[in-house]
C-alpha cells in the first residue's frame, strides 16, 4: 500500500497554465519516444505539402507559438500534409505537429490558423498523451480486478460476462469520453493562452469555431463524442477571452 502511494506520488504533474493536477504512470522519456515514432510513421504514410507558401505559414506560426510554450527540451516539428478532405490537425508527445491543408480555407486567418496550431501544441505541453495512456491502463486493471474478484467467488461465465460489458460501458461512457472531452477543452484554454502570448488576437479563436461549426452536417450528441461540441466551445472560449486579451496586451 505504501508502495503504491509513493508511486501515485511520483506520478503526479501539474498541467501549464491551468494548473491541474494530472496521474502520468508513463515517464516522459518514453511517452516522447512513443510519439516520434507515432509521428514517422504517419508522415510515411502522407504526402507533404509542397506550396512554399503554405509551408512557410506553418512553419512561422509554429516558431511563434512554441517560443512561448516553454519547453525549449522538446524539437518541435510542425508540418503540412496535403489533403484538402482532411479538415484537421494533431499533435504527438515531444512536439510534434501536423496540419492538414483541409483545415487552411477554415481557419482563413493566421491568427484562426494559430489558434488552430496552438490548441494541438497545448495537448503536447500539458501532456495529454501520456495520460490518456495512463488512463486506459488503469481502466484495463480496473477489468483486471473485477474480473479476479468475480472468479474467487465463483460467479459463472455468463455472469462474469455481463459484468464485464456493464464495467466496459460504464467506464466509455461515465470516464474515458468525458475525460477526452475534459482534455480538449484544456488544450482550448491553454492553447488560448498560447496563441495570445505569442502575439495573435485570441478572438480569432471564437470565429475559427464557428467556421468549423458551419463545416459539418450531421453531430452525434456530445455525451458520445471524444470533443465538446462547436456551441461548447465556443461558450467556453469566450469566457475565457478576458483572461487571453490581457496576454495579448502585455508588452513584450
Amino acid at each position: 500500500m505504501i508502495a503504491g502511494l509513493c508511486l501515485l506520488l511520483l506520478s503526479c504533474q501539474t498541467t501549464p497554465i491551468t494548473q491541474r493536477t494530472q496521474i502520468i504512470l508513463i515517464d516522459e522519456p518514453q511517452e516522447v519516444a512513443l510519439g516520434i515514432k507515432a509521428y514517422q510513421s504517419a508522415l510515411s504514410k502522407a504526402k507533404r505539402a509542397d506550396d512554399p507558401e503554405k509551408t512557410a505559414l506553418i512553419q512561422r506560426i509554429g516558431k511563434r507559438i512554441a517560443a512561448v510554450a516553454e519547453r525549449p527540451d522538446y524539437q518541435w516539428e510542425f508540418t503540412l500534409i496535403q489533403d484538402d478532405k482532411m479538415v484537421n490537425a494533431f499533435a504527438l508527445p515531444g512536439g510534434k505537429v501536423a496540419v492538414y491543408t483541409g483545415i487552411l480555407p477554415v481557419a482563413q486567418t493566421e491568427a484562426g490558423l494559430a489558434a488552430v496550431m496552438a490548441h494541438e501544441v497545448a495537448h503536447a505541453i500539458a501532456r495529454h498523451g501520456g495520460e490518456r495512456m495512463t488512463t486506459g491502463l488503469l481502466a484495463q486493471m480496473g477489468m483486471t480486478a473485477l474480473n479476479v474478484g468475480l472468479a474467487v467467488k465463483g460467479e459463472d461465465p455468463k455472469t462474469i460476462q455481463a459484468f464485464n460489458t456493464a464495467y466496459g460501458l460504464g467506464t466509455q461512457f461515465g470516464v474515458l469520453l468525458p475525460f477526452s472531452r475534459n482534455q480538449e477543452s484544456e488544450a482550448d484554454h491553454i492553447g488560448l493562452i498560447l496563441m495570445a502570448r505569442a502575439g495573435y488576437d485570441p478572438k480569432a479563436a471564437v470565429g475559427l469555431w464557428q467556421r468549423m461549426a458551419e463545416t459539418k452536417k450531421a453531430v452525434a450528441p456530445e455525451w458520445l463524442t471524444t470533443h465538446p461540441s462547436d456551441a461548447t466551445r465556443i461558450r467556453q472560449i469566450r469566457a475565457l477571452l478576458p483572461d487571453a486579451e490581457k496576454e495579448y496586451r502585455r508588452p513584450r
